[in-house]
């Protein structure tokens, strides 16, 4: 029986904007009713979690990109970084209301606070987490009040490439003792790669025994094309049999709608059909807890939504799933 997609992740910018291309600077110009409406969107499918991708994006300048000076901003009220130059005054705020109207949960992000690009040194980088534990305790000030708070992501991930590397770990631990700490009882959410290299083995139950995430959902690869749908079932397979052995953190599953342009990293985001979405469902539903995908924003847009922001055939898609669920 196929799992529905529960929920998704958000963002007000696509961290890479050759991949965004066809909503980033439609989004940018959202003023609050239209990020409203995308919530609404979200909801009606039934989904009840969001995931937001990133609450400030840093990009640093690229000598070879002519014209590009960088990228510091935020999507709340921070002495951190400057908020972006949006319409809508409190875009996090705006989220987390609309949240709350639909009685849905939302992970807050505590990053993209070092270069997006460089998640291997923002994990270690000692400055870059004291901007993130700042900006952690900034939103739980702002926003600690709202029902649709759920928890945390974090998202400088990493490559499972067998096992977690031990500076993974420690920034996990870290960044959740510091969620925990700040709101507890909230739940704290990954969603790292490799999961075609796992390896699902005594040595990484022991790992899961011991690693601070709520939930780990696991991306997989479909749309980057490092996984065909046939194949995850074996990795989740096995996933499943190393999570129940540990009893700690949550198996979820991330699964990508997304295809390319053209070359992979290297061009725009489209939607994929719904035939491979099908296909990837049937895979991964007999193993994980819970289907998140990424995502919405960009990959589906309701009929005669005011927020439109995407590829045209983000509305087929829309349409195509609702039919598949009969919603």
């Amino acid at each position: 029986m196929l799992k529905p997609i529960e929920g998704s992740w958000f963002e007000f910018q696509h961290h890479s904007r050759v991949e965004g291309k066809y909503w980033n600077p439609i989004c940018r110009h959202f003023d609050g009713a239209q990020w409203e409406e995308k919530v609404a969107e979200m909801a009606s499918l039934g989904m009840k979690y969001i995931v937001l991708l990133c609450s400030a994006l840093v990009e640093e300048p690229d000598p070879q990109e002519k014209g590009f000076t960088g990228i510091a901003e935020s999507y709340f009220k921070t002495d951190i970084f400057p908020k972006a130059d949006f319409p809508c005054e409190d875009p996090i705020g705006t989220l987390l209301t609309a949240a709350d109207r639909y009685d849905m949960k939302v992970f807050v992000s505590c990053g993209f606070y070092g270069n997006w690009r460089k998640s291997h040194v923002n994990r270690a980088d000692s400055d870059v987490q004291a901007r993130a534990f700042r900006a952690m305790e900034q939103l739980t000030a702002l926003y600690g009040r709202h029902s649709s708070f759920y928890g945390w992501y974090l998202p400088d991930e990493a490559c499972i490439d067998g096992h977690f590397e031990d500076g993974f770990l420690r920034y996990i631990n870290d960044y959740s003792a510091m969620g925990h700490k700040l709101m507890p009882g909230s739940k704290v959410l990954i969603a790292p790669y490799g999961t075609n290299l796992l390896k699902a083995d005594d040595a990484y139950v022991a790992q899961l025994e011991k690693i601070g995430a709520d939930i780990i959902a696991y991306q997989d690869e479909v749309g980057v094309r490092k996984s065909s749908p046939e194949q995850t079932a074996a990795f989740y397979e096995a996933l499943r049999k190393a999570h129940d052995r540990a009893g700690r953190s949550a198996l979820w599953a991330d699964m990508e709608l997304f295809t390319f342009e053209g070359d992979v990293y290297r061009s725009a985001l489209l939607p994929a059909g719904i035939d491979r979405i099908r296909r990837q469902l049937e895979s991964i539903s007999p193993y994980v807890d819970t289907v998140l995908c990424y995502q919405y924003m960009g990959m589906m847009n309701r009929p005669g939504t005011r927020a439109f922001c995407g590829h045209p055939d983000s509305i087929r898609l829309y349409e195509d799933y609702r039919g598949l669920f009969r919603i």
